[in-house]
C-alpha cells in the first residue's frame, strides 16, 4: 500500500486532502505541532520513520504582510524546508508534490501566466515560495509543484471568503480593491485535483491549478455577498465600494494580475476546473449546513 506524508493537516487545504488522498493509501498526517518545519532534523525524523512513498506538502507559511518583517521565518517554512523534503523523498525514491503560489510571479501581464513564465516575486512571501520550488525542482528526480492561487475553504482558520462574510455581518460598507486580478480557488476543487493529478503517469516539473475564470478581490467580495444572501446568512452589508490598491496600502506588494494558465494540468486531467463561481456556491452551502 503506498504510504502518503500529509502536512499541514491543520490548514484549509491539508485538511480537505486528507479525505481526498485516503483512496489512494495510507495517509499520515503531521501539523506543526508533530512537525516543526523551522527544524530541519526534525523534517527528516520523521521522513525517516514514516518511509513515505508520496509526500504531499500541503504546509506553508502564508502570512504575506507579515513576511515583509517575518523573512527568516517566511524563508525556513517556504523554503528550507521544502529543499529538505525533496532530499530526504530523493533518497528514498519517493515523490513529492509541493504547493505553492501566483504570488511567484510579478502581476505584469494581462494574459494567463503559464509554468514557462518567469517568476519575479514582488514581496518576501512569493520570494519564500519560489526559493522554496527551486530547492525542490533541484534536489528531487520525482518533484511535482503546483502552483494555485486566492484559495478558500470551510476548513481552517481565516480567508477572504471568511472574511467577507464577517465583515459584511458587522458593517453597512466595505471597500475592496478592485485592480487585483486573480483566480479564487475552492479548497476541495484544489484537493481533489491533487489527489487525481498523482494518479496519472506524469513528469516531473511545474503545474498550475485554479479554478476557472478570473476576477477583482471587489468581484468577488459582491459574488459572495449576492450568493450568501440567497442562502440567508445574516448580512448588514449594503454597499461595495471598489477601491484602488493605493487606496489600501499593505506591507508587502501584490500582483495587479496573477491568472494562472491550467491548460497543461487540464490535459492531463481531461477536464478543465470548475468555475470560480460553482466553488464558492458549494463552500458557501457547506458553511451554511455546519453552522
Amino acid at each position: 500500500m503506498t504510504r502518503i506524508l500529509l502536512t499541514g493537516i491543520a490548514g484549509q487545504l491539508g485538511s480537505e486532502l486528507q479525505h481526498t488522498l485516503v483512496p489512494l493509501g495510507e495517509v499520515m498526517g503531521v501539523d506543526r505541532h508533530k512537525l516543526d518545519l523551522t527544524q530541519p532534523d526534525k523534517i527528516r525524523q520523521v521522513i525517516g520513520e514514516v518511509q513515505p512513498n508520496l509526500i504531499v506538502n500541503a504546509a506553508a507559511y502564508t502570512a504575506v504582510d507579515k513576511a515583509e518583517t517575518e523573512t527568516e521565518l517566511a524563508n525556513a517554512i517556504n523554503g528550507t524546508a521544502p529543499t529538505i523534503m525533496a532530499e530526504a523523498a530523493q533518497e528514498l525514491g519517493a515523490t513529492l508534490i509541493h504547493v505553492s503560489t501566483d504570488y511567484i510571479f510579478d502581476g505584469r501581464k494581462n494574459t494567463p501566466y503559464t509554468e514557462d513564465d518567469t517568476p519575479d516575486p514582488i514581496n518576501a512571501y512569493g520570494q519564500s515560495k519560489l526559493w522554496g520550488e527551486e530547492g525542490v525542482l533541484k534536489n528531487c528526480d520525482r518533484a511535482l509543484i503546483l502552483r494555485t492561487a486566492w484559495v478558500y475553504g470551510a476548513q481552517g482558520k481565516g480567508n477572504f471568503v471568511k472574511t467577507m462574510l464577517r465583515l459584511g455581518a458587522e458593517r453597512e460598507e466595505l471597500r475592496v480593491v478592485v485592480d487585483q486580478v486573480g483566480t479564487p480557488t475552492w479548497t476541495w476543487d484544489l484537493a481533489s485535483a491533487i489527489a487525481q493529478f498523482v494518479q496519472h503517469p506524469i513528469d516531473s516539473g511545474i503545474y498550475h491549478f485554479t479554478n476557472s475564470g478570473a476576477i477583482s478581490w471587489y468581484d468577488f467580495a459582491v459574488a459572495i455577498f449576492e450568493e450568501a444572501q440567497q442562502m440567508g446568512f445574516p448580512l448588514q452589508v449594503k454597499q461595495v465600494v471598489p477601491i484602488t490598491t493605493a487606496e489600501y496600502p499593505t506591507p508587502a506588494p501584490r500582483p495587479a494580475y496573477s491568472v494562472l494558465s491550467t491548460q497543461k494540468i487540464s490535459a492531463i486531467l481531461g477536464y478543465h476546473p470548475p468555475h470560480w463561481r460553482t466553488g464558492l456556491r458549494q463552500m458557501l452551502k457547506q458553511l451554511s449546513e455546519n453552522k
